[in-house]
């Protein structure tokens, strides 16, 4: 039986990608007011999946409709994923501490 099992590493790779993607969403905010920028999020699952490196996983956004300046971003929207974001990086977190307690429960024989 391994005890290390793919779980851990999954879910380091989930943390890192949802704390990547909260960043280039604090980007896309602190930019509201520069014309023509474009907004760019993280493709999560092809960084949890390693089909994506972290550079080639950062794409640009998609949905928000262009404003006289040129700039794409939706506040209200962006706003949502961020928190949306940071939800799904808390329950991830969580899921980690789960998976390590058990480690720790295995590695001291059952003694609390």
């Amino acid at each position: 039986m391994k005890l290390f099992d793919k779980t851990l590493s999954t879910l380091e790779r989930a943390l890192d990608a949802r704390l990547q993607r909260q960043g280039v969403l604090s980007g896309n905010l602190a930019n509201v007011d520069t014309p023509h920028f474009k907004p760019k999020d993280v493709d999560v699952k092809g960084l949890v999946d390693g089909t994506e490196t972290e550079t080639s996983a950062v794409m640009e956004g998609a949905g928000a409709s262009v404003g006289i300046d040129g700039n794409g971003v939706d506040v209200d929207r962006t706003l949502v994923t961020l928190a949306e974001n940071a939800l799904q990086y808390g329950a991830t977190a969580k899921a980690a501490g789960k998976k390590l307690a058990i480690l720790r429960y295995v590695a001291s024989d059952g003694a609390a």
